[in-house]
């Protein structure tokens, strides 16, 4: 193993920030991408609210990330972290699928997953109509009509994103009101593809092969009933990706990781940064901060530590 200055774990926004900004310093980061380069950006059709960026995919967006984090000498390894270990503090061990590395400071950006609804069905149908990312799976409902649960922002994007493959979408919401931006929940409201089905949940999703209906319970009347569909969208809500990290760092009791305002975490040397620890914001524009200010303050605890434990000159009598 050799010694790396600065280990990444995660290739999103954060992730590729940090990696940029560490790169520009000279420490030659590297990148342990994860199982999903860009992680869920990558999986988004359009981004619209990232400052300098008009429009675009998401891939074209990390892709113009990579590139500039590469140009400054971080190094992408397309593989997923099995394992850290921090219990000796600085250098940590981190174990990857081919390799190990030790790295001196190391940065979490390894973000979070789509949350389950955990009904009856869901996980029996997962990809024979259940999904969690229109981009991906979108292509495959046209001329179909299906269902959308959540009502943030990312459901409402992803229902209007869906809305070019299906006939028709009924967006339920256990809720009465939108979570989402006034001008997702606009833009949903106005298109007539879109229907709502307000204070509603899921209760299980049925099918033998595919899915062919949810069952719906009314969360004010406690009624349900059957709704025929053939796919069923689910955007939630996500969980924190800190499987690795158990029992090592301080987390809140949604899981996520705590950190303090300069990105660090428990342990010192250890930093984190976009979703991985922030519960709240989820944007791009803000996970691209979180990452810069935990490259920032890496490269800042590497200088007083180089600056530490290095040796004294002395100037002998003659």
């Amino acid at each position: 193993m050799e010694m790396e200055k600065v280990v990444i774990i995660g290739s999103g926004p954060a992730g590729l920030t940090a990696a940029l900004y560490t790169g520009r310093a000279g420490l030659n980061p590297v990148v342990i991408a994860g199982p999903q380069f860009g992680g869920q950006v990558s999986l988004t059709h359009e981004i619209e609210n990232y400052p300098g960026f008009p429009g675009g995919s998401g891939t074209d967006l990390i892709e113009t990330m990579r590139e500039q984090a590469e140009r400054f000498g971080a190094r992408i390894d397309m593989d997923v972290a099995l394992s850290v270990d921090l219990t000796n503090g600085s250098p940590f061990r981190v174990k990857t699928g081919n390799r190990e590395y030790l790295a001196e400071a190391l940065i979490v950006t390894s973000g979070a997953s789509p949350r389950l609804l955990n009904v009856p069905g869901e996980k029996e149908l997962t990809g024979r109509g259940v999904s969690y990312c229109g981009t991906c799976d979108g292509f495959f409902f046209r001329g179909k009509k299906i269902v959308v649960v959540g009502g943030g922002d990312s459901a409402i994007k992803e229902a209007l994103f869906l809305t070019r493959f299906a006939t028709h979408i009924d967006v339920i919401h256990r809720r009465d009101s939108l979570r989402a931006e006034a001008a997702l929940a606009e833009r949903a409201f106005a298109n007539d593809k879109i229907t709502f089905v307000w204070n509603t949940v899921v209760e299980s999703i049925q099918g033998a092969d595919k899915v062919n209906s949810v069952v719906l319970r009314d969360v004010v009347t406690g009624e349900t009933r059957e709704h025929p569909t053939e796919g069923v969208f689910i955007f939630i809500g996500h969980e924190p990706n800190n499987a690795i990290l158990s029992e090592q760092l301080k987390m809140d009791p949604l899981g996520y990781v705590l950190t303090d305002k300069h990105m660090q975490t428990s342990i010192e040397g250890v930093f984190a940064a976009g979703e991985i620890q922030d519960p709240l914001w989820k944007q791009v524009a803000t996970s691209v901060g979180q990452g810069c200010a935990a490259a920032l303050a890496a490269e800042e605890w590497l200088s007083q530590r180089e600056r530490v434990s290095a040796p004294t000159s002395t100037s002998a009598a003659v």
